[in-house]
C-alpha cells in the first residue's frame, strides 16, 4: 500500500484482452490541485494529507501511477441516441481498483487523461468547466442518496485545450463501483469471441452480485437484479427532477450507479417534456421519457445475455422478455412510494396515484418549480407561488389534507417524513454555471466551494440554504447544457 493509502489491484485485466488496452496517461506540464474531496478520501481510507502534497498530485494528473496500478482504457459499444456503434474510453483511463480496509472495491479512473486507442480522432483531453460540473453534480447526487459515481479530485493541467476557443485543461478523478456498462456486454456480444459474454457475466456477478453465483440460472438472476436496480435508480432521478441528458446504453452501469455527467441538469419548472441537452433535439431523453428509455436500454442489455439464459433460443427470448416486462412495475413501485413520502403519506390507498398526478398536472399548468413546490408543502409556506392561490389547487389541497387525516401518524411525523423526502436545495443550473464561470474565468473557487457545502446536506433545511433555493428571472436561466467533450 502506498503512503497515500491506495491499495490497488487490476482484476479487470483478468478478462480477455479485447475488453481493454493497456494505456498510459499522457503526462501534463503543470498539474495543480483545484478541488479535493476530503470526505470521500477519508471514506476510502486514503491519506488526505499525503494526497494534497505536491509530490503526489501527479496521481490525479496521470503523471504518476500508484503502486500496483495497471492503467487501461476499456472497450465497449453502445446505442447512442438509438444508433449502435463501437466505442470505448476515449479520454478516460482506469488506474486500477482500490480495495478498502472493509473489502469494498472501487474503480479509480482519470477522465481527460489523454489519447487512447478508442479516442476516435479526439484529443483525449477534458476542459475545466465540464470536469467541475461532474464534480458538483455527482457529489450532489450522492448527498441526495442516489446511486452514483463520485468525484475525488479535479486538477488543472497547465495546458490549454482547443474547443471553440482555448480553454484550461483539467482531469477529474472518478470513483465508481465499476465501469461495467450495458455497452460492455453489447461489445462482447457483437465483437467478442465465443465465451466472452460468459466471462464478462461471471466477472460482473463476482464483483457486484456474488450471492447470485450459486443460483440455478445466475445469468437470468443477474438480468432480474439489474432490472430492479435501474427501476430504483430512475425512480430516484424522477423524484428530484434530475435529467441525465444522454441515456445511451454505454452510460448505463451494471452496478446501477448514475454515470457520465455530460449535459445533465435538474428541472426547475415541472414539465415532463423538459430537455436541456443541446444534442437531444428530438427529446429522446426528456425528463418524462427517462423511464421508457430505461426499459429500452435494459432490453438491449437482455439481448446480449440471450446465449446465457437458455440453450433454446426461443426459451431465452421468453425469459428475457419476462424479466424486462417487470421493469415498469419495479419503477412504478419505487416512484409512487417516493411520491407518497414527498406528500407525507405513510400508508397506501388506491386513489393516491390520482392525487399525485393531479398535483403534477397543476404544477405543469402553472409552471410551478418542482423542488420548491414540495418544499412549500412541507413547511406550509404557500404564499410565493401563483399556483397556491388558485381554486384548482385549493381543491386539491383539501383532498390532500383529508388524505393525511386518514392515517395514524401525527402531524409532526408527517412533516418529518416530508423534510427527509424533499430537498431544500438542488444544483440549480444558474448556480452551477455561476460557480464554474468564476472558477474558469477568474480562478475563483469561492462560489463553487459554497455551493458544494450547501449541497452536501440537501435535507438540512438550514438558513444558509435559502439563497440557493431561489430562482433568477427566466431570462437568466440556462436553457441548454453541453457534453463538454
Amino acid at each position: 500500500m502506498s503512503k497515500a493509502g491506495f491499495n490497488l489491484e487490476s482484476s479487470y485485466t483478468s478478462l480477455p484482452e479485447r475488453f481493454y488496452t493497456r494505456t498510459e496517461p499522457t503526462p501534463v506540464s503543470g498539474p495543480n490541485l483545484r478541488v479535493f474531496n476530503e470526505e470521500l478520501a477519508g471514506n476510502l481510507g486514503l491519506s488526505k494529507d499525503e494526497l494534497k502534497k505536491e509530490s503526489n498530485i501527479g496521481i490525479f494528473s496521470g503523471n504518476m501511477t500508484p503502486d500496483n496500478g495497471i492503467p487501461i482504457a476499456q472497450a465497449y459499444a453502445g446505442h447512442q441516441f438509438g444508433h449502435f456503434t463501437m466505442l470505448g474510453d476515449g479520454r478516460a483511463i482506469l488506474l486500477g481498483e482500490h480495495i478498502t480496509s472493509s473489502g469494498e472495491t472501487f474503480d479509480i479512473q482519470l477522465k481527460g487523461a489523454g489519447i487512447t486507442p478508442y479516442s476516435r480522432g479526439g484529443d483525449g483531453r477534458a476542459t475545466l468547466g465540464p470536469m467541475l460540473r461532474e464534480y458538483i453534480i455527482s457529489e450532489a447526487m450522492h448527498a441526495l442518496d442516489i446511486p452514483t459515481t463520485r468525484s475525488l479530485a479535479v486538477v488543472t493541467t497547465g495546458e490549454s485545450i482547443m474547443r471553440e476557443t482555448e480553454l484550461p485543461g483539467a482531469i477529474l478523478t472518478r470513483v465508481a463501483s465499476s465501469h461495467i456498462r450495458f455497452g460492455t456486454f453489447q461489445y462482447a456480444a457483437s465483437f467478442g469471441e465465443d465465451g466472452d459474454i460468459q466471462k464478462l457475466a461471471d466477472y460482473t456477478i463476482k464483483r457486484h452480485y456474488p450471492e447470485l453465483a450459486q443460483m440455478d440460472n445466475p445469468y437470468l438472476a443477474l438480468l432480474h437484479e439489474v432490472v430492479k436496480r435501474h427501476g430504483t435508480l430512475i425512480a430516484k432521478w424522477q423524484l428530484v427532477g434530475f435529467i441525465h441528458g444522454v441515456m445511451n446504453t454505454d452510460n448505463m452501469t451494471l452496478s446501477g450507479e448514475t454515470i457520465d455527467y455530460g449535459p445533465c441538469a435538474f428541472m426547475d419548472e415541472y414539465d415532463p417534456a423538459t430537455v436541456f441537452s443541446s444534442i437531444d433535439r428530438q427529446g429522446r431523453y426528456a425528463y418524462g421519457n427517462q423511464p421508457n428509455i430505461g426499459g429500452w436500454n435494459l432490453a438491449r442489455f437482455a439481448e446480449s445475455l440471450l446465449p446465457l439464459l437458455a440453450e433454446d433460443y426461443e426459451k431465452a427470448i421468453e425469459l428475457a422478455q419476462d424479466a424486462i416486462a417487470k421493469f415498469p412495475d419495479h419503477f412504478h413501485t419505487q416512484w409512487i412510494q417516493g411520491m407518497r413520502a414527498k406528500l407525507g403519506i405513510f400508508n397506501e390507498e388506491s386513489t393516491d396515484e390520482v392525487l399525485i398526478k393531479e398535483l403534477l398536472e397543476l404544477m405543469q399548468q402553472y409552471e410551478a418549480d418542482f423542488t420548491n413546490t414540495f418544499k412549500a408543502l412541507t413547511f406550509d409556506d404557500m404564499d410565493r407561488m401563483v399556483m397556491f392561490h388558485t381554486e384548482p389547487f385549493l381543491q386539491w389541497k383539501d383532498k390532500w389534507q383529508k388524505r393525511l387525516e386518514r392515517q395514524q401518524e401525527s402531524l409532526s411525523q408527517t412533516v418529518e417524513l416530508m423534510k427527509n423526502s424533499n430537498p431544500a436545495v438542488i444544483p440549480r443550473n444558474h448556480r452551477v454555471e455561476e460557480a464554474i464561470d468564476a472558477a474558469v474565468s477568474n480562478d475563483d473557487y469561492t462560489a463553487l466551494n459554497d455551493l458544494l457545502h450547501v449541497l452536501s446536506k440537501p435535507f438540512a433545511h438550514s438558513r444558509d440554504q435559502l439563497e440557493f433555493a431561489s430562482l433568477p428571472p427566466k431570462s437568466q436561466r440556462p436553457q441548454q447544457t453541453f457534453c463538454g467533450t
